[in-house]
Formats: C-alpha cells, structure tokens, sequence
C-alpha cells in the first residue's frame, strides 16, 4: 500500500518527496542512497530516515518492471547522421550493445539530437514508458543529464569517468593512462615535437585526453600542442594543414580518432611529405580503417564491441535492481604499425 507522501496525498512517494522531507535536492538524495561521495554523513543519515518514514527505496524504478520484461533501451547521440555514418567507434559500439539485448529479446531505441535537447528527449521517453533504461554517451564536462536525468527516475549508465558521471553507475575507459602511453611511445621514438588532433574540447573524455597529453609532453620536455576538431575527416584534414603550416611543424601527430588520422594521409601528401619519414601519426580506436591504409596506422587499440556490451550488461543490473558497480574496462593499449618511426635527422 503507498505509503502517505511529505504532501500529505495518499500516491507512492518519489524521489522529490524524500528530498522535501529531508530539505535537500533530489541528487544529494540520489548520493545518499547508493553511498556515494557528495553528503555527510549526518545528511545521508537524516535523507535515509526520510525515505524509510516515506516508504521509498532507489529501487523503485526496477520494481515497477516487475511483471514484465525489459522491452527497450534507449541511447541518444549527439552526432550528424552523415557523420555517425562514417564513425567506425559507434558503428562497433552500438554492435556490442545489440548483441546483449539480442539475447534479452530487447531492442534498442536510438536516435540522434543536439546536444541541448538531450535532457527532455531522455525525459520524454522515461516519462512516456518508451524506454526501461538508456545509455549516455559522450559526457560533457559539467553534463546538465547528470543533474537532471537522476531526479526522475531514469535507471541509465553513464560512459565516462566517474569525475563526470555524478550519481550514475558508470563504465569507462582510462583515457588518460591510454594517452600517456601514447606520448611515452613517441618520446622514446626521439620526436621531440608533438601535437594531437583532438575532439570537442567539451567532452569530458577529450579534456582528460588533453590534461594528460600536455602533463606527459612537459614532463618528458616535449613540445606540444593540440588542436581542436570535431572527429569528421573535414574538420581533420584541416587540423592537420594547420599543424603543417605552422613554423614548428610536429614530427608526430596522435589523432583521438581513427577517421581523422586517415584522412590526414591525403592531406600529408599534398604536402609533399611521406609518412612515417616526414611525419608519424597514431590514431585512436583502431577500427578496420587503421589496417586498410598504405602505410597501416599505428593506433591505440580498443575492443569498442566489447565495450558496448559490458556497458549494456551493467545497465541490465541497473534495471533490473541488481548490484551494478562503476569500473573500467581494458585500458587501450598501444599497436605500433607502419605509420610511427624514428624522426628523420634534420
């Protein structure tokens, strides 16, 4: 039977009624409740009293399932459709997820937004009953979906770091362990003169990439440099000009995708120069493009596929109210090929 709300009306109590109870906001109760950092604990104490006199529990959101299956789960992506299209990571990312609900008997509802209006398409299908969970990808630094999508319920795992997930179970890979290996590799290599294409300075794993690249690059001595683009081979290959037409033009370029760097193949021999003699580059991911190039990029590996299915495993706890706990998966580990080498003496 509901138990009587902190408004007085006889309906099941929610998340905002335990917060009012408590005088606190719905994402300190959120960090309460699944033990996590953020409350005191004489306010987590004081917020669990709350939802014990109101009959709330976080698990709620699974309960309601009880009695039929999980049908569908949803993942928005900020992302143009020509574009995705041509993306190698989402293309094997969203392969990893059918293969586990495939055999939940469960479809996926994917659609593509802009950024801003993520929050309300989330909302709508939570609200609506469209979805029984979702996926969030592409974290932004200061995401508004971590601060708005808990308070209504919404059972989702964040892809990213935990630094960026707030209350959400979250499952990521070390970016910035990944990068340092990168610029180690290039270091011990002798270039002396780096740079990196980069995405959206935005998102929060590019910043991680980016604190990274540049404490790794000082700390070996390096010179380095970053720029910014959006992971299209358009915005790539200007990058990649750029880089070439600057005074201190990089011996090397790492690129934070795989699309970029083959793009900057074309673009390097416009130039006139070869690669790896004139310029080496390393790519990210390591989709079958790295391998179908003359000559093969060196790259920093990634099992995207099973990525996505570990992702979508762990949203399966969440949904179903089961112990789902934030980890890393492997981290990317270095595949040198015949784009990387020795810079040429000058």
């Amino acid at each position: 039977m509901a138990r009587t709300t902190a408004s007085g009306e006889g309906r099941r109590a929610t998340i905002k009624d335990v917060a009012k109870r408590a005088g606190v906001s719905p994402s300190a109760v959120t960090l309460a409740v699944h033990d996590k950092p953020g409350v005191s604990p004489r306010t987590r104490e004081r917020i669990l009293q709350a939802a014990r006199d109101l009959g709330w529990s976080p698990n709620q959101a699974a309960q309601s399932l009880s009695g039929r299956a999980v049908h569908t789960v949803g993942l928005a992506i900020a992302r143009p459709a020509r574009m995705l299209g041509l993306e190698p990571f989402y293309m094997e990312f969203v392969s990893g997820i059918e293969s586990v609900l495939a055999r939940h008997s469960c479809s996926l509802l994917l659609r593509l937004v802009e950024a801003e209006e993520e929050v309300e398409v989330q909302r709508g299908w939570w609200q609506g009953n469209r979805i029984n969970g979702s996926v969030l990808v592409d974290l932004r630094v200061d995401d508004p979906r971590v601060d708005v999508l808990p308070d209504i319920g919404l059972p989702a795992v964040a892809v990213g770091h935990p630094s960026l997930a707030g209350p959400f179970t979250s499952v990521w890979t070390d970016d910035a362990a990944a990068m340092t290996e990168a610029v180690q590799y290039l270091g011990a290599l002798g270039h002396r003169r780096i740079a990196r294409v980069s995405g959206p300075a935005e998102l929060g794993h590019s910043a991680i990439r980016t604190r990274a690249f540049t404490d790794t690059a000082r700390r070996l001595g390096l010179t380095a440099r970053t720029v910014v683009a959006d992971f299209s081979a358009d915005q790539g290959g200007r990058a990649c000009r750029s880089l070439l037409l600057s005074a201190d033009r990089p011996t090397a370029i790492v690129f934070d995708n795989d699309l970029m760097a083959v793009t900057a193949l074309g673009v390097i021999a416009e130039f006139g120069l070869s690669v790896p003699h004139d310029l080496s580059l390393l790519a990210w991911d390591d989709s079958q493009l790295c391998q179908l190039t003359r000559p093969t990029l060196s790259a920093m590996q990634h099992d995207v596929f099973s990525f996505g299915a570990d992702v979508t495993e762990t949203l399966f706890d969440v949904m179903l109210g089961r112990e789902a706990v934030s980890h890393a998966v492997q981290v990317p580990s270095l595949v040198p090929r015949g784009s990387t080498a020795p810079p040429a003496a000058p």
